[in-house]
């Protein structure tokens, strides 16, 4: 199993899946973590450089972050962690939720924040989806 986390700074699982700019993705076999690295991750300030500022998010009137200008987005947001089974972070909108979920990546909205603490809670299934946390 492989668990991707949305971080800042390698500690701690980002505030929010779009503005981390790393992954630290933590491969696991019989419960035990056997690596641990770290992955670039573009985030909302990659797409603003590009002049796809965060507005376009909404773009076609829909609900925000379910347009296919969004979901392009996320489709490059994900690329490196594409072979992940769990996505962990402490706050995404519900589009990149649900195109997570739809490449087979099962993302999880967690209260906390540092890494050791949540991987160990995914390892002893104890960890909570918080999606009432999902904008």
């Amino acid at each position: 199993m492989k668990i991707a986390i949305a971080s800042a700074d390698e500690q701690t699982i980002s505030k929010h899946f779009g503005h981390a700019e790393k992954y630290v993705v933590f491969s696991v076999e019989n419960g035990q973590v056997t690596e641990r690295k770290t992955l670039p991750k573009l985030g909302h300030r990659y797409f603003s450089t590009e002049g796809a500022g965060q507005n376009s998010h909404r773009k076609g009137g829909g609900e925000r972050g379910f347009g296919q200008q969004s979901k392009g987005k996320h489709d490059q947001m994900v690329r490196n962690i594409r072979d992940c089974d769990i996505l962990l972070t402490r706050g995404m909108g519900r589009g990149a939720y649900v195109n997570l979920q739809k490449w087979g990546i099962k993302p999880i909205v967690t209260d906390i924040a540092d890494i050791e603490t949540a991987i160990q809670a995914v390892l002893d299934d104890t960890i909570i989806n918080h999606t009432e946390n999902l904008h």
